[in-house]
Parts: structure tokens; sequence; C-alpha cells
């Protein structure tokens, strides 16, 4: 990466079909270890949305675009590939992200991983 370069940061969403949820889980899972191995990776991390079962994001940040082409062409991620008409019900939405300059130092609360109040939100 030269000096000037950002890493590459995105949400990968993806969606399983009704009957796919675990499935598709387990198939997402299986390529967290193998992606933080690869050269290139800084963060790869998988998360559901608890709103919507079946439906996960996968945080990721890579070095460069480099990085991440290669993590496309890896064995794991086509293997992965290989399955996405069976899992999924829709294509990966791939959402680039740019993380925005702040000047905001605030260290969080004690006992708290948050660093303000977050105020309650009404799910109903």
């Amino acid at each position: 990466m030269s000096p000037r370069s950002h890493p590459l940061v995105a949400l990968a969403r993806v969606r399983a079909k009704p009957t796919r949820r675990e499935a598709l889980q387990d198939a997402l899972a299986a390529l967290v270890e193998p992606s933080r191995a690869e050269d290139g990776c800084f963060d790869y991390t998988l998360f559901e949305l608890l709103e919507e079962p079946g439906t996960f994001y996968v945080r990721e940040t890579w070095a460069d675009q480099a990085a991440l082409d290669f993590h496309m062409a890896t064995p794991h991620f086509r293997a992965f590939e290989a399955r996405f008409a069976e899992l999924l019900a829709e294509p990966i939405r791939l959402i680039p992200l740019r993380e925005v300059p702040t000047t905001a130092t605030a260290a969080p609360r004690p006992g708290s991983p948050w660093p303000c109040d977050v105020p309650a939100v009404d799910a109903g």
C-alpha cells in the first residue's frame, strides 16, 4: 500500500434463501479465518442482522484493490461462489465505505463500550 493510499473498507450484504440460513451462515463462517490470513486483509468480520435473520454482513478491510481481487480469486472464496445459486436469495451487495475524519476524542464511559450515551431505540 502506498503512503497516500487508503485501505478499501466495505460491507458485503448477503441474504439467504428462506430455508438456507444455517447453510449460508456456515459457508460464510468458513470464509473468516482463511480470509483473515490473506496478505492485505486488515479485517474480515461476520455479522447477522438481528431484526432480519438470514441477512448477513461481512465487514471487510483490504490494503488495496489488488488485495481484494486476490481474495476473490482464492480457492476458499471460489468454493463459496460456486454455492451462490444454492444459498443466496439475491446477488451479494458490496457497499463501499469511506472513513469520515473527525476531531472527536471522546473516551468510552466507565463500564461502557460506547463513547457517549446511546439513546434507547423503541423497536415496537
